[in-house]
Order: C-alpha cells, then sequence, then structure tokens
C-alpha cells in the first residue's frame, strides 16, 4: 500500500502504546539488576557466589539502556507530531527535570550521610548538575547513571531541527539518514567533537525507534526495513565496544553472544510493537508501571550500593536485595506522584506562559497606555478622519 494512501489512515500522534510502558519497566529493572548484581560495587566479597543464579543474566543488564534509546526515539517522534518547537522544548523540560532535580538532591544527601560509601560531590558540582549540563562542563555525575541523559539531551537537540520545520515522514526518513551517514563519517575520520555532538556511538538506537514509528504510523516498506537492518548492524558493532568495558566491572568472562541475543531480541520486540503484535495488550496497570522508570532509573544506583554498604553485615543478601529493589519501586511511586506530577504541571503552565510572552514580544508583561500627542489640543482630528492618536507602550513597573 502506497505511504500516501497509509497516511489517511494514520494513528494519532499522541496515542498512548501501553507495552511501551511495559518495557520502558524491563528496562529499568534491567539497569536496576545489573548496578545491584553484577556491577560489582555496595557488596563485600564476589556477587557471583552471592547471587550465583542470577548473576549472568544481570551482566547483560546495561543493555536496558539500549532498549531506553529505541523506545525514546520511538515516542519523541510519536509526541512530536504536529508540534511547535516551544512544544517540544516544554514538554522535554516538564518530562526530565522534575524528577532529575530529586534524584541529585537525594543521592547526594544520602551520599552525605551514609559514611564511607559513595562520596558525596561537592555543593558547587552539585548545582551544575541540577542543570543536566555537567558532562560537557567537565564535572561528575552526582550519579554513574546520568550519563544517558546527556545522551538524551543531544538527540533532543538534533531532532529539534526536525520539530522546527515541522514533523513529517519526508523529514524523519531524510534525517535518519543524514545522521546515519555523518555518524559514519565521524568515526571513520576520527572527529571526536562531531562524535559527541552526533551521539555516537548511541545514536543507532535512536535511529531505529524512529524508524520503527514510521512502520507504526504508516507501513512498512524497503526503505525504512533498510534503515533498521542498518542501524541494526552497526549497532551490534558498537555495543560490543561497551561490552568489554564492562567485563572490567563484571569481573568475569560474560560470553559476547549473549548481547548479540539481547539486541536482537529487542530489535525483533520494537519491530512487533511497529507492526501491531501487541496492539490487544492493554493492561491498566502498564501506564502506571512505565511512571515509575525514570524516577527508579535516577534513584537506583548509588542509594542501593550505599543501603548495601550499611546493611550487608546484618542481613541476608537475598532480603536485603529483595528489599532494596521494593523499597526503590515505592520510592519511585512516592516521587511520581507528589513531586514529578504536580511540578510538571505547574512548570508547563509556567514555561507556556513564557513563550506567549515571547511569541507576543513582551505583550503579556506590558500594557499599552495613550498619551495625548503634543499637538492634539492645536491640530483636533477632524471627524470621520482614519487617523487615531499615537499609543505609547509602557511596560507595567515590578
Amino acid at each position: 500500500m502506497r505511504i500516501g494512501k497509509r497516511a489517511a489512515h494514520a494513528k494519532a500522534g499522541g496515542e498512548r502504546i501501553v507495552v511501551l510502558d511495559g518495557l520502558r519497566l524491563v528496562a529499568a529493572l534491567m539497569v536496576v539488576c545489573y548496578h545491584y548484581i553484577a556491577f560489582g560495587e555496595g557488596w563485600e566479597g564476589s556477587q557471583a557466589r552471592l547471587f550465583p543464579v542470577v548473576f549472568r543474566p544481570s551482566a547483560y543488564g546495561w543493555l536496558g539502556v539500549e532498549l531506553f534509546f529505541m523506545i525514546s526515539g520511538f515516542v519523541i517522534c510519536m509526541s512530536c507530531w504536529g508540534r511547535t518547537l516551544p512544544d517540544f522544548f516544554v514538554s522535554r523540560v516538564i518530562r526530565l527535570y522534575p524528577a532529575y532535580w530529586i534524584g541529585v538532591l537525594a543521592t547526594t544527601a544520602v551520599a552525605a550521610v551514609v559514611a564511607g560509601g559513595v562520596d558525596p560531590l561537592p555543593w558547587r558540582d552539585v548545582l551544575v548538575n541540577l542543570t543536566m549540563l555537567q558532562w560537557p562542563m567537565g564535572v561528575d555525575h552526582a550519579d554513574g547513571v546520568y550519563w544517558t541523559l546527556w545522551a538524551e539531551l543531544r538527540f533532543y537537540l538534533l531532532f529539534a531541527l526536525v520539530v522546527w520545520r515541522g514533523v513529517t515522514y519526508r523529514r524523519v526518513v531524510a534525517f535518519c539518514c543524514l545522521w546515519a551517514t555523518a555518524a559514519l563519517l565521524a568515526g571513520g575520520y576520527d572527529i571526536s567533537p562531531l562524535d559527541d555532538l552526533l551521539v555516537v556511538p548511541h545514536c543507532w538506537f535512536f535511529i531505529a525507534g524512529l524508524a520503527f514509528y514510521l512502520m507504526h504510523r504508516f507501513g512498512p516498506d524497503l526503505l525504512l526495513w533498510g534503515i533498521v537492518g542498518l542501524s541494526f548492524a552497526m549497532g551490534q558493532h558498537t555495543v560490543m565496544q561497551t561490552w568489554r568495558r564492562t567485563l572490567e566491572h563484571v569481573g568475569h568472562n560474560i560470553p559476547g553472544w549473549g548481547v548479540t541475543v539481547v539486541v536482537a531480541v529487542f530489535y525483533v520486540v520494537m519491530a512487533g510493537v511497529a507492526l501491531g503484535w501487541f496492539r490487544r495488550v492493554g493492561w491498566r496497570w502498564l501506564p502506571a508501571a512505565g511512571a515509575l522508570t525514570y524516577p527508579l532509573y535516577l534513584l537506583h544506583e548509588s542509594i542501593g550500593w550505599e543501603v548495601f554498604h550499611r546493611f550487608q553485615g546484618s542481613v541476608g543478601h537475598w532480603v536485603l536485595l529483595g528489599a532494596t529493589v521494593a523499597a526503590m519501586l515505592v520510592l519511585s511511586h512516592l516521587v511520581h506522584r507528589w513531586v514529578e506530577r504536580p511540578v510538571s504541571r505547574r512548570l508547563k503552565l509556567s514555561l507556556r506562559a513564557a513563550f506567549d510572552r515571547v511569541r507576543g514580544e513582551g505583550g503579556s508583561g506590558a500594557r499599552s497606555v495613550s498619551l495625548p500627542s503634543p499637538s492634539r489640543r492645536s491640530s483636533p482630528v477632524p471627524p470621520g478622519s482614519r487617523s487615531t492618536p499615537r499609543t505609547t507602550t509602557v511596560p507595567r513597573s515590578g
């Protein structure tokens, strides 16, 4: 079926695909298992001996980040369809920052209170972390997982070019092709600054997510499958570099073929989402579960390690592990309900008002006052004349 005909039946850009909420939770729990079981921090002794059954599967949990990137490409493309650049900016700020601020402050506070574990950052570095721009400033992250947010921000910066022009099928396809070409050239010629801007080596998973959303909205074709195939081939290569680095933290030789299998499963599942295999999945608890994933991701790492460091001598390791994961889920729910939702609403209203003011060149903060022209008394306006009294805009004080 031709793209133009399929577009007439395209789904609304703002629809919610609840299976993606479940996949987000899976990705978050994968990362939690990797940091709590396989990473090699927080526990005394070999974690392979403490958790012999789940250690090897957990050693692949870092790949949950790549699944996050694929979902992000899919969801950003879906949510930006028909939106303006200010709408895009506001949606990203209210989505990322409220829970992130709590994550930075809570992690810093726990690190400061619990002695002998993770060292807290200096307060100046904490302030930089609150901007989410610590990476380009050369400042340490308050929590190790925050590096992924810098990758997300760079993706948003690049995709903002498409949003600025208006998101269409043609422009998203062109964006994927240009991004892939630039990433290959930057990597081939070892242009490090361009690598950073283009989110190399993680760009392939964002590109795959964008292509999968186009399949979902317009139907598959050979060009989209080609983009997905290219991203899969390149992504398989880049994740193996990350796998070699993870072996230093895991401390055991985890087979590389497992990385290939996990990434392949991700692509098959995302293809299923794009092609509608899971359209009947509508469990009501999935959106609530998906809402936990971002706070859970932000809070779990350093705080969990501090808990293990403090209580492993008095509590069994399996009990401590399960209780910590459960506590993090409860804490994530509280952050989402009592911080993320109310702060996001207020921030959204304030940012929209600010952009309205920009579009109106400060009109919302200024009032028009009619001042008499010096010549009005000596030269009255004749009846029926189109001339009007001169108006001067006087800014409001305060």
